[in-house]
């Protein structure tokens, strides 16, 4: 037995002696985490043009950082299996490395495979969004814990989230993964988010927390948002980049162990012009000097390698040194501090800078003790390398975890207005994206408008339809519907007492329907069920806005980015929500 495959000794001796033995090659690669791909049947897929075959990502780049893709349905229990087949390559590698396993967010409703997937076997809960309605740190608390038990029975040891960024640009299409738009508020429900994920202190029993996006990414210009090039800065007209890092603060007081930066680039700051995974002043300057923090920093995916995705053109998130090839990109993230290369699977940069004299292999050992010293407080290398698949399967989805997502469903409903809240049970309904099987345990469903006492509508926030491919899954742009998308709802407005529900994946411009609708909701992840507990008095309401809904879309075009709930004249302001 090695120093380092000895349990007994302390973590940094087993560190020590793992990193005297590895070569260049093998340190290159524990420097990438990129995508992994599942088959609903627990096996490992080929690889493709886009993403490697998981056995030439282990065995041939000798990475062992992997972010799990599920190619269509996949329950928890495939995941395990799937885990089991990745760690067995591993173990046969020639120093055994495990491979740590990580997830975007893959509890709530919205399945966009840049940012998370839709909960599946996993306990259903409302989006980060909907958490941040409730302003509830011990409910926080409680789902992170729920998702750090069921990420842990499958094998997954980072949670790629909490996002720490604030939603003060309304448009903004990731707006549903934050907390809220207040920067106290949030801080505090991420503080419990991340000790609900890791406990008081990183161990075998932790999912690790990689905080994102360092600086704080919600300040998109027009609310674009940095995936793309046209989304690629971020600005600070309302000088309130201060305001943006309290989140994060508070992540690394609660002993957050990994953070991501963003694509965005920020203009017009004492920071270079530069994304902030190649941006020194922010990665080496802010966070390693400013904060002290010396947990693993993660870049967000793809910034080096252009790509296809989807079958459209993805260039490299290389925002301000799009003019630099791979090595130089390579180059400047390893300059700037970050020690993991997100969505990337070319270690073979980092073998090649080394050899060259760009870059000292004393560099690389600052970065691989960080990324092992994580691997070894979780255990990986002693008894969490394997789960129990059969274990798995009674702890994910469990019937007391789904039970506690649907109440914080409930509790993430927010009543906006009520003249005919709450209904009475029995009555006569008319639905209009609501399940019928599911509201017949409530009322009588009918076909037609006529002859219903009440119309239950529910619809997703407006969005401007934007490319095709990968730009398909982002909400952006405009907030309020068209005329054409309002008549339906306003056909039946006019003909009997209707409520209305609207999926606040963004905060949408519903002054149309304030006036015309009986009774207008607000939700974020929240199913029929929880939806219409509340609206039938079985559960209380309690959510309140996590955000400003702004009254038209020209107070939404003047407001200032980087300012929380400055719109003018707003619809509901931020906090609103009726108590029935």
């Amino acid at each position: 037995m090695h120093p380092y495959q000895n349990p007994e000794l302390p973590i940094e001796e087993r560190v020590t002696d793992l990193l005297g033995r590895m070569t260049l090659a093998e340190k290159a690669g524990l420097m990438f985490h990129t995508m992994a791909a599942v088959s609903p049947d627990g096996t490992l897929p080929p690889g493709d043009a886009m993403i490697p075959s998981t056995g030439e990502l282990i065995q041939d780049k000798l990475i062992n950082h992997v972010n799990i893709l599920t190619l269509g349905p996949v329950t928890p229990r495939k995941i395990a299996e799937w885990h089991n087949r990745v760690q067995e390559i591993a173990a046969g590698t020639r120093l055994g490395i495990p491979v740590t396993v990580s997830t975007d967010p893959r509890h709530g409703v919205i399945d966009n495979p840049a940012a998370s997937a839709a909960a599946g076997g996993f306990s259903a809960w409302p989006e980060p969004i909907g958490l941040g309605a409730t302003k509830d740190p011990s409910l926080v608390r409680e789902f992170a814990d729920i998702a750090r038990q069921e990420y842990l029975a499958a094998g997954i040891r980072v949670a790629l989230h909490p996002m720490a960024d604030l939603a003060t640009e309304p448009r903004w299409a990731r707006t549903s993964g934050t907390l809220g738009s207040d920067a106290d508020t949030v801080a505090e429900l991420l503080a419990a988010y991340v000790r609900g994920l890791q406990g008081d202190a990183l161990g075998p029993s932790s999912v690790a927390a990689m905080v994102k996006h360092f600086p704080g990414a919600g300040p998109q210009k027009g609310g674009e948002d940095a995936h793309f090039a046209y989304g690629r800065e971020q600005v600070y007209p309302g000088g309130m980049w201060e305001y943006h890092l309290k989140p994060f603060e508070a992540a690394f007081e609660a002993g957050a162990a990994q953070i991501m930066p963003y694509y965005g680039m920020p203009v017009d700051t004492e920071h270079e012009e530069v994304g902030f995974g190649f941006n020194k002043s922010v990665i080496e300057g802010l966070l390693r000097g400013r904060y002290g923090f010396d947990g693993v920093i993660c870049t967000d995916w793809g910034l080096v390698t252009d790509a296809e995705i989807m079958g459209t053109p993805m260039p490299a998130r290389a925002w301000g040194v799009e003019h630099l090839d791979r090595h130089a990109r390579v180059q400047r993230i390893l300059e700037a501090g970050a020690d993991q290369l997100g969505g990337e699977h070319c270690p073979e940069l980092i073998v090649d800078l080394v050899e060259q004299g760009r870059v000292s292999e004393e560099r690389i050992n600052v970065s691989v003790r960080r990324i092992l010293r994580d691997k070894f407080r979780m255990g990986l290398f002693d008894d969490r390398r394997y789960v129990d698949p059969s274990n798995t399967e009674k702890v994910a989805g469990q019937s007391s975890f789904r039970a506690a997502g649907l109440e914080a469903q409930r509790r993430a409903v927010v009543v906006l207005t009520a003249s005919n809240l709450p209904l009475t049970e029995g009555i006569n309904v008319y639905l209009d994206g609501v399940d019928p099987a599911v509201a017949a345990a409530y009322a009588k469903v009918v076909d037609d408008p006529a002859d219903a006492d009440v119309a239950i509508v529910r619809r997703a926030a407006p969005y401007e339809p934007r490319g095709g491919g990968f730009e398909a899954f982002f909400h952006a742009g405009r907030l309020e519907w068209t005329a054409e998308e309002l008549a339906p709802v306003l056909s039946l407005t006019a003909a009997l007492p209707t409520v209305v529900d609207v999926m606040l994946d963004r905060p949408a411009v519903l002054t149309p329907l304030v006036t015309e609708a009986a009774a207008l909701t607000g939700t974020f992840g929240s199913s029929d069920e929880a939806l219409l507990d509340v609206l039938f008095g079985r559960a209380p309401s309690s959510g309140t806005l996590p955000f400003e809904l702004p009254s038209s879309m020209a107070a939404v075009e003047e407001s200032r980015e980087d300012v929380p709930n400055d719109t003018v004249a707003p619809l509901f302001p931020y906090g609103h929500g009726l108590k029935l």
